[in-house]
């Protein structure tokens, strides 16, 4: 009688008995798939939703949903997904901070307390009816923004089970030991505060078993992170550190109408000076938000969010901005006083960049260097820091399948095609270039790297070297011209 085998469970070597024997082998994949590069981590305020929990949002519509109105603050959360998003961004993992003086709305309503489910001020909007239905009792809580949901039960027990099995529901029903009649009426939930203005610490938060602040997008996949608003530059070197760790690009930014010299030696005096991490100059945005009115706001979001709209090997220079109305140093209307050479040349140099107009390809708004705060002029590029991120994570994500596997030529072979074919579809992407038909990659994963002796402990090793694509940041155009000119032509006369 034959046999069927899943393959790699049969040991071929040591049959007794003459028999057929199947052995069903799994298709085999060669390819990895790219990382994710546009997702942005926000961690900031807000008046609504869970706090300390990383939520999926797509745009504004969801960032309502779960968190509610934007707020006037410069660290809501809600201004910074609204403007990344005008920018291009589209993929957000938002984490909303407290200073824990934030408290819940609540109200009674036919001797039931209703305690709104989540704290902040939007709870003060909602609103919950009972009233006599065919099945019952209805009780419907809305709120402006955040939605309308209707319960039915024959009694308050069962309306509480109703509310309690709603992931979604506004508010949790308190009901006493004893549970009252019912009486139709209506509540206003009340008492809904979203307390002061966290601290950095808050931000920050803690890498723990229940981690809080910047630390709840550990794992998240974002490539992006902005603690947004924060300006405290004893942080810096912190954010670097979960940069670095995490594969994401930090962007911070100076305090409001910082000074040239004051940005530099606080960026020296913090110790900033890594890849992981782009610092902006505190010349904030005038933005005119549709629910605040005219605000100053930091530049943060809008540099991290046309970095989540470009492709890795693309850099923030000259990529105009959506949404600016001027900028503290140029004022509201944006014609004003700009920068000259000097200080673009004193930032730049000391890793900071800057939002300005004009800039190189016009009058517009626009990232004015394209630079984290690297002081290494090898690894100071957006670029740099987004491709090295974006390689590493997709290298991560896939070349895991192979630990366990025998090692043998078989499997430096498909290191290699795994490889070779993953940097071969970046050529295709136009995300790595050929320059003077030289392809900008190698991968050796073969007994030249690997020793017997390295081998026998079990390590294999794969050496992977890419050559990025410049950014062109100093852009030469040579004229000559006079009536005494000489112009030769080597394509021919027109």
């Amino acid at each position: 009688m034959s046999r069927i085998y899943q393959a790699g469970t049969l040991n071929t070597s040591a049959l007794t008995v003459p028999d057929l024997y199947v052995q069903i082998a799994q298709p085999q994949s060669l390819t990895l798939s790219g990382a994710s590069t546009g997702i942005l981590g926000v961690v900031g305020t807000a008046s609504w939703g869970p706090t300390n929990v990383p939520t999926p949002v797509g745009g504004m519509g969801d960032y309502i949903s779960s968190f509610g109105a934007k707020r006037g603050n410069t660290t809501d959360a809600g201004l910074a997904v609204n403007i990344a998003q005008l920018q291009g961004a589209n993929l957000f993992r938002v984490v909303r901070v407290t200073d824990g003086t934030d408290k819940a709305a609540a109200g009674a309503l036919s001797g039931v307390t209703l305690t709104a489910a989540c704290t902040g001020s939007a709870g003060n909007d909602i609103v919950a009816t009972l009233a006599v239905a065919s099945r019952g009792y209805s009780l419907v809580v809305s709120h402006p923004v955040l939605g309308v949901s209707n319960y039915m039960g024959v009694d308050w027990p069962a309306l509480a089970q109703a509310v309690a099995a709603d992931s979604a529901a506004l508010v949790v029903l308190e009901i006493p030991s004893e549970a009252p009649t019912f009486s139709a009426g209506g509540v206003t939930l009340s008492g809904g505060s979203d307390g002061g203005l966290p601290p950095t610490s808050a931000f920050i938060g803690v890498d723990g078993v229940s981690r809080t602040g910047m630390y709840a997008l550990r794992g998240q996949g974002c490539s992006l992170v902005i603690l947004h608003g924060i300006t405290d530059s004893s942080c810096f070197t912190i954010q670097a550190a979960f940069g670095l760790g995490e594969g994401a690009y930090m962007v911070v930014s100076g305090p409001q109408g910082d000074t040239l010299a004051n940005a530099v030696a606080n960026k020296a005096s913090a110790g900033l000076d890594s890849y992981a991490v782009k610092l902006m100059f505190g010349d904030w945005i005038w933005w005119n938000d549709d629910t605040n009115g005219l605000m100053l706001v930091s530049p943060q979001a809008f540099s991290a969010g046309i970095l989540a709209a470009l492709s890795p090997q693309r850099s923030s220079l000259n990529k105009a901005l959506s949404g600016v109305v001027g900028s503290q140093k140029a004022g509201m209307s944006g014609v004003g006083t700009t920068y000259s050479v000097a200080e673009l040349a004193m930032l730049f140099e000391a890793g900071i960049d800057v939002i300005c107009n004009p800039a190189p390809g016009g009058s517009y708004w626009a990232v004015r260097c394209g630079h984290n705060s690297s002081s290494n002029a090898a690894i100071c590029g957006d670029n740099y820091t987004r491709m090295t991120n974006y390689l590493a994570s997709s290298l991560a994500g896939g070349m895991g399948a192979y630990v366990g596997s025998v090692i043998n030529d078989t499997l430096f072979g498909d290191i290699r095609a795994t490889l070779l074919g993953f940097l071969s579809s970046l050529v295709s992407q136009g995300i790595l270039g050929i320059t003077n038909n030289t392809l900008p990659y190698a991968v050796v994963c073969d007994a030249s790297n690997n020793s017997a002796a390295r081998i026998a402990l079990g390590y294999v090793q794969a050496d992977v070297q890419v050559q990025y694509q410049g950014i062109n940041e100093k852009f030469i155009v040579n004229l000559q011209g006079g009536t005494s000119v000489t112009v030769s032509n080597s394509g021919g006369n027109v």
